[in-house]
């Protein structure tokens, strides 16, 4: 557990037996590089990642190994997430909210397939929850995200990497953007698309399904209506967006 302490985001010892951790990884500067929730099992961490960075993950993570007692290895584990009347068995409750459900872990061939992860997807956005494609690597702030709002960030704990950023970020309440959950009367726009009020540049799409989806709006435009060319995307604010809007 030492070893992630000074890692990430979230206090590492508070994973337990029954007990996930969501954290962030972060450059040395503060933005982010990865998400994942945290499975204690006896003495073995599971890192319960997005299938694409694992493999980065593991180069990234080794390079801090230095005199550590720590092996590093992929699996070939997957995770399913169950959520409303689902069974969830021997699930563990995801950390960010009461109403994400719960992750349990599986053999990969008995996940994945399409529909099942478009369902995950439509839940998560339906609650306004952000996934790494929703993250800019190299460049979004882990408040951005709402990880202060959603269990991932301890900021009791002792350092780690990125913390500076992060902490002078949430003591100072510099944070002029957010991931907003919005919704439109027909399919929002592709994630990247700069959305602009006039000649101003006030947030960008990101991941979306339908009607439903994630947008970086500045801060006085996470209750007001914006308008992209001709579409009208409206802030659909969760009862955790705890932040007192403009």
């Amino acid at each position: 557990m030492s070893f992630l302490q000074g890692l990430v985001s979230n206090d590492v010892t508070l994973a337990n037996s029954d007990k996930l951790i969501w954290a962030g990884f972060l450059t040395p500067q503060g933005r982010y590089l990865s998400d994942f929730f945290i499975w204690h099992e006896a003495e073995t961490l599971f890192l319960d990642v997005p299938v694409g960075h694992a493999a980065f993950l593991r180069t990234r993570l080794s390079r801090f190994r230095l005199r550590a007692d720590v092996q590093i290895e992929e699996t070939d584990l997957a995770v399913e997430a169950v959520w409303g009347n689902e069974n969830a068995g021997d699930a563990r409750a995801d950390p960010r909210l009461d109403t994400a459900g719960s992750r349990r872990i599986a053999h990969a061939e008995s996940t994945g397939n399409n529909e099942t992860l478009n369902a995950y997807h439509t839940h998560r956005l339906s609650l306004g929850l952000t996934d790494s494609s929703d993250c800019e690597s190299e460049k979004t702030l882990l408040l951005e995200a709402s990880f202060d709002w959603l269990n991932g960030i301890s900021f009791q704990k002792g350092c780690y990497m990125g913390q500076e950023l992060t902490a002078r970020t949430h003591y100072r309440g510099l944070v002029k953007k957010r991931l907003v959950p919005v919704q439109s009367d027909r399919a929002l726009p592709p994630s990247g698309t700069i959305l602009m009020d006039g000649e101003r540049e006030i947030g960008q799409m990101r991941s979306s399904i339908g009607t439903h989806g994630l947008a970086l709006l500045r801060r006085e435009f996470w209750a007001k209506d914006v308008t992209h060319e001709g579409q009208t995307l409206t802030p659909q604010l969760p009862d955790w967006f705890r932040e007192e809007t403009p």
